[in-house]
């Protein structure tokens, strides 16, 4: 993929989830976007990061003790980890969720 069809998908993807994540009604989570890196801070002191790995072409995300590696598929206009099959969004989804406690929705 091409370095500027990369930031352009990475870039909508990260907005995307600061917007929909920083809409929450939620004490518990702060949500800051930084350049190409997202932080989920929640308020027991752990934090979620998401950001755009351009030299690898992927959106990389840390969540608790579990890592992922998103690449952009196409054909389903969405970011998929190749390891798992697991795919950005509803897996950001459960794992903010799991951890607030309440469903989430992206």
């Amino acid at each position: 993929m091409e370095r500027s069809d990369f930031t352009a998908l990475s870039t909508r993807a990260l907005e995307h989830l600061e917007q929909a994540l920083g809409g929450l009604e939620h004490d518990a989570l702060d949500v800051q976007l930084a350049g190409d890196v997202l932080t989920l801070a929640f308020s027991d002191g752990s934090r979620f990061v998401i950001n755009a790995h351009s030299a690898a072409g992927q959106i990389w995300m840390a969540a608790g003790r579990t890592a992922w590696h998103f690449d952009w598929i196409p054909a389903r206009s969405q970011w998929v980890a190749a390891k798992n099959g697991d795919e950005l969004m509803s897996t950001l989804a459960r794992v903010v969720g799991d951890k607030l406690g309440a469903p989430v929705s992206l």
